[in-house]
């Protein structure tokens, strides 16, 4: 039984891809590792117990670790802005409930509370604002890095699938839009900001709406019977985006072609896509064949199907 029990694997307390997609981390009851997304190569460890955030900023050396609460020093109201070339924390900020999630990129920092939502600039950890929400249990929250369409999304109701957009660096609320009838399970946005993506809890349909005008522009069919969708991800791209990518309780990962649909709104007046394929050159971290998918992220297409 001794035996068995030491072979079993170590829980994965969360993972994490960087901003480009270059780089991921994994957390593990007693440490985090960084990897090279596409090489799979040992960027950097740390052997200092467990944390359930571990935000990186591109392939800085820059980190916002948070966490688990199994050690004294390492609350889940504590935010630790960390440097892996010293070894040393730069600055820490303290709240008053657990941090759900964070959210980062060159001028800016997000941190995401169960009904509020704190915005810093990051170079001075000045607060410049409160966002308050609805109270979000599991974080729910998208965030596009792109300085030109810095884009923030959470839940803007608890009953329906509402989504609050707003700009980060304008500090103001850009839209609510209603996405769906139930109350919201996941949300993406695009990494320009132009679109974002969204699934109910009822988790058959996908929809996408441009950002800019709050108007939906495409509706994807994941399945007829209901089903949890675990996370949604943009295609890289400079404009935009080609593929949504979606995972979910039915163990498997759909792909949907936005310029696809868009054929078929032109050609056939359709508004509803069915999966286009699988599509290679995708990282997946599972943490069990039992357990949910966490993270999902391009690292590069090869416009092939399989």
């Amino acid at each position: 039984m001794a035996n068995q029990s030491s072979s079993l694997p170590s829980p994965i307390y969360c993972v994490s891809f960087n901003q480009d997609n270059s780089g991921f981390a994994i957390s593990w009851k007693d440490s985090f590792k960084i990897f090279d997304s596409t090489t799979g190569r040992l960027c950097y460890e740390r052997a200092a117990g467990a944390f359930v955030i571990v935000e990186m900023l591109y392939s800085s050396d820059l980190l916002a670790i948070v966490g688990a609460g199994e050690q004294a020093s390492l609350s889940p109201r504590r935010l630790c802005l960390f440097k892996t070339t010293t070894g040393l924390p730069l600055r820490e900020l303290n709240f008053l409930t657990s941090i759900l999630a964070v959210r980062m990129n060159k001028k800016r920092l997000v941190v995401v509370l169960l009904e509020k939502t704190f915005v810093y600039d990051l170079n001075t950890l000045v607060m410049l604002d409160t966002i308050d929400t609805v109270p979000n249990p599991k974080g729910l929250s998208a965030f596009s890095p792109s300085l030109e369409g810095c884009y923030l999304a959470v839940p803007a109701s608890a009953t329906k699938g509402s989504v609050l957009v707003y700009n980060v660096m304008d500090l103001q609320s850009h839209s609510e839009i209603d996405a769906h009838r139930s109350p919201l399970a996941a949300i993406s946005l695009s990494s320009n900001g132009m679109y974002i993506a969204t699934a109910s809890e009822q988790g058959t349909l996908i929809r996408v709406h441009l950002v800019s005008e709050a108007t939906k522009s495409y509706s994807f069919r994941r399945g007829t019977y209901p089903s949890t969708i675990y996370s949604l991800s943009f295609g890289p791209s400079t404009q935009l985006p080609d593929i949504l990518i979606a995972t979910s309780s039915s163990g498997s990962i759909h792909a949907f072609s936005l310029s696809l649909a868009i054929n078929q709104r032109l050609g056939l007046r359709s508004t509803l896509s069915l999966p286009l394929c699988i599509v290679r050159f995708l990282t997946v971290v599972r943490v069990s064949q039992k357990q949910k998918v966490y993270q999902l992220s391009w690292i590069g297409s090869s416009g092939q199907r399989e």
